[in-house]
């Protein structure tokens, strides 16, 4: 690895852990230029604003989902059971920024901020979080027609996001609440899913996904 390179990867490293820690109002890079021991310029010339060290924490998370749900889906062919375990993986992912996450909400929430998971700053990790859902609709073997199949990951995405925002102010033991409903839902869905065939089923949740996208073009 590169000075460069390895400049960089502190820094990153920092700002994570200060996330954590502090919170989005508390990290500054000015901040974390001190701890990593170097110029605030410097730390400048790698992450020209605070929203670009939000992308890498949104990319450090994703990574970590991706990587931690993958063997857990292994052997896993139902589609509701694969679900459950991507969105519980999901939040052990989050659980370590639970205290610090109404701060990144508030940061987020505004309809033009570079930090909002839904705007273009947020492709990558966005593309990256949608692969996870992709991911558990292409090992499943539960029959789901064609055309819903291929719009089913990002509508499990957006599912996500719902969930996420409930967990932010889920103030239960552990979030235990958020985890509960996630087992509670996916078995739901699983009685649900037959009825996918059905054409009064399928046209009306088609349509709904045409307004889903709509929504978000």
């Amino acid at each position: 690895m590169g000075k460069s390179e390895e400049t960089r990867r502190k820094i990153s490293e920092i700002a994570l852990a200060s996330f954590q820690e502090r919170g989005y109002e508390q990290t500054t890079l000015r901040l974390i230029a001190s701890e990593a021991g170097i110029s605030v310029g410097n730390a400048y010339y790698y992450f020209p604003t605070k929203n670009h060290l939000v992308q890498e924490l949104y990319m450090s998370v994703q990574e970590r989902h991706l990587e931690a749900v993958t063997p857990r889906l292994e052997g896993v062919t139902d589609l509701a059971a694969r679900l459950e375990i991507a969105l519980l993986t999901g939040l052990d992912g989050l659980a370590p920024y639970h205290d610090s996450a109404p701060g990144f909400l508030s940061a987020a929430i505004a309809p033009q901020s570079p930090v909002s998971p839904f705007g273009d700053d947020s492709a990558e990790p966005r593309a990256l979080a949608m692969s996870v859902f992709q991911l558990v609709v292409d090992g499943s073997t539960t029959t789901v027609p064609a055309d819903l199949k291929r719009r089913l990951p990002e509508l499990l995405w957006l599912a996500y996001m719902g969930l996420a925002l409930f967990w932010v102010y889920d103030r239960s033991d552990a979030q235990e609440k958020s985890r509960r409903i996630v087992t509670r839902a996916t078995k739901l869905l699983g009685s649900l899913l037959p009825l996918l065939r059905l054409p009064f089923v399928h046209g009306p949740l088609n349509e709904f996904l045409d307004l889903v996208q709509e929504a978000r073009s």
